[in-house]
């Protein structure tokens, strides 16, 4: 068991972080930023100068600085990129040393704004930093306690994160369900209330998430306007050749943008250009490069997504940094469409955490709906189509994997490492 007094609660995501403390018996979320309970989880390392976190981080991109910017450096977990050394902002790092600096300063702010010294974690991590993939997913928990440790915790616990929010569900009659749909994972959770609170009957999850929304949504929507889906001239012989997707791929995920700017993708889109069937649209592409709008175009993926979730059903994606007057309309239904095998999966998943705690569709009275990704209509109609009876209920979906979290600071769950 922890030592409330000296343990921080963190919720460390891929679009969001939090932290929060226990008092008293209660939850009592840490302000990282002024005003605000939660942190984005990105950097920005100008040129010459010190690294920035969270809203300041955006605001340097917003506003041209020159440097690097990295957003949902969590997918990277597990991976061998997390590992290896690049130059940034002037210095050798690794993205290792990147998440341990993010962890380290949101220690020192926590520390700050309580007048405590934090030596424990209670952190969250998903059920499965990666699907399917047993090896990977422990070397992911591995890099990340690894991280903690560099950051000054001098112990830690994980918790999965859609427990944790079942914790912070409070109370229900009958069974309920977490469905927590992070930026890049999707977690779930069978719960009852026990003597002691939420009973967890059963967990699962896959990696998918809000990223990976705005990566098909990118795909189908905003890749195509810049050479996506086009076509190449051969160098020799009739007929033409369709143009590699891998470029395209990486543009629209978000932990592999920066890696973009370099001699050897400008190469690449050099020899595009020589051979394109539509030569403006590569123009486009290189013009997205040479002044490094990925980010941009990101960001404008997002807004879009959130335009089309909304009531109106619609919205557009701003390209006009790219060129006066582009844009990509969406809509719900081509969403919808763009996202059909993700809802296909997400609903899947639901169903198959249902069968590992042997209980019907039917048996569960309330779906909770956590994560800042569960705002999305489909989520809501995925829950829906697997358990038509429950009530669906809307948690504080930034905050409450991080209230939880601090529930668990002073019970025996999660897997100390």
């Amino acid at each position: 068991m922890s030592d409330p007094h000296r343990t921080l609660a963190i919720d460390f995501g891929t679009s969001n972080s939090a932290a929060a403390v226990l008092m008293g018996g209660k939850a009592f979320r840490v302000p990282l930023e002024a005003g605000n309970d939660t942190l984005p989880t990105a950097v920005f390392f100008p040129t010459g100068g010190a690294m920035r976190i969270g809203t300041q981080a955006g605001e340097a991109l917003i506003a041209g600085t020159e440097g690097r910017y990295m957003r949902a450096l969590k997918s990277v977990l597990g991976t061998s990129l997390f590992h290896e050394t690049r130059l940034i902002g002037g210095k050798r790092r690794t993205l290792a040393d990147i998440v341990t600096a993010f962890l380290t300063e949101v220690k020192t702010r926590a520390e700050d704004m309580t007048r405590m010294t934090f030596s424990t974690a209670v952190s969250g991590r998903p059920v499965h930093f990666h699907s399917n993939d047993p090896e990977r997913d422990a070397r992911a928990q591995d890099d990340l306690a690894a991280c903690y440790r560099a950051a000054g915790f001098e112990h830690l616990r994980f918790v999965y994160e859609p427990e944790a929010a079942a914790l912070a569900a409070g109370k229900g009659e009958g069974l309920g369900l977490v469905v927590d749909i992070g930026g890049g994972t999707s977690d779930f959770s069978v719960f009852r209330e026990g003597p002691e609170g939420a009973e967890i009957l059963s967990s699962n999850g896959i990696r998918l998430g809000g990223t990976d929304f705005d990566q098909s949504i990118s795909l189908t929507h905003v890749m195509p306007l810049l050479g996506h889906g086009s076509q190449l001239t051969r160098d020799m012989g009739a007929g033409r050749l369709p143009m590699p997707k891998a470029l395209y791929v990486d543009l629209a995920t978000w932990a592999k943008i920066p890696f973009l700017y370099s001699p050897e993708t400008r190469r690449t889109i050099k020899d595009y250009r020589k051979h394109a069937v539509e030569p403006v649209l590569i123009e486009r592409l290189a013009t997205v490069i040479d002044e490094e709008l990925g980010h941009d175009l990101a960001f404008a993926v997002e807004r879009g997504k959130i335009a089309a979730n909304g009531p109106h059903g619609a919205g557009r994606v701003a390209m006009g940094l790219v060129e006066p007057g582009l844009a990509a309309e969406i809509t719900r239904a081509t969403m919808d469409a763009a996202l059909a095998d993700q809802t296909a999966t997400l609903t899947q998943a639901i169903r198959e955490t249902l069968d590992l705690a042997t209980v019907k569709p039917a048996d569960i009275s309330r779906v909770v709906l956590v994560g800042g990704s569960s705002l999305m209509s489909l989520v809501e109609g995925a829950a829906h189509s697997v358990c038509p009876a429950a009530t669906l209920e809307r948690s504080e979906a930034f905050t409450a994997v991080v209230d939880g979290l601090a529930l668990a600071i002073d019970r025996r769950i999660g897997t100390p490492v």
